[in-house]
């Protein structure tokens, strides 16, 4: 499936996007490494986890998929592969919810890119798929990204300490969250209706 808004695309990623998503994630590193997961130390004799290749990473993201687990897409802008958003953690049953997380790329940071990908995936999440609750968790110190989500009206709900290692330790990160019932149109036209007019140059 793909979701367009204007110069905004979220499509499935692909084992052909080796290239360009690795050409953003090396030119990003230093921007992204404080709030990328990484693997925790292993147990006393036990076995050292590596990082998976992008291939290996590709080939579980599309399992889990399958599986009805997860939803992952690159993220493009005027046809340019600029980041990641992944909604994992799917749960039906009683739950019925999913976490979102994300990145983009430096270059287009404060276009709303990453705001109107958000929004098309949860629109998705509650009008086509039928999840109730989607959670985003962001580190305290990462203020852009908080800010990702207060612009879409997400609410905070709390604290959950060392939650994630990420940048290698145990970080504790803020819940933000959303129902369907706060959503009962479209998170995307309520983001169109509550965004700050662009500037011209």
């Amino acid at each position: 499936m793909v979701l367009k808004d204007g110069p905004i695309t979220l499509r499935p990623i692909k084992p052909r996007d080796q290239n360009a998503w690795r050409e953003v994630n090396r030119r990003n590193r230093d921007w992204l490494r404080p709030w990328e997961a990484t693997v925790p130390p292993p147990a006393p004799g036990g076995p050292v986890a590596r990082r998976p290749t992008y291939r290996q990473m590709v080939r579980h993201l599309r399992s889990e998929a399958h599986a009805g687990r997860m939803m992952p897409f690159v993220i493009e802008y005027e046809g340019r592969l600029v980041g990641q958003l992944t909604v994992a953690g799917i749960t039906w049953g009683s739950m019925c919810s999913g976490h979102v997380g994300y990145w983009v790329d430096q270059d287009v940071a404060g276009r709303g890119v990453m705001p109107t990908a958000v929004a098309l995936a949860v629109d998705h999440c509650f009008h086509t798929v039928g999840l109730h609750r989607i959670e985003v968790c962001i580190r305290p110190e990462n203020g852009p990204s908080r800010r990702v989500v207060e612009k879409l009206g997400f609410r905070e709900e709390g604290l959950r300490p060392r939650y994630l290692h990420i940048d290698g330790a145990w970080r504790d990160h803020l819940i933000y969250v959303l129902t369907a019932e706060e959503v009962p149109d479209s998170l995307l036209q309520r983001w169109h209706r509550t965004r700050p007019p662009r500037k011209i140059e």
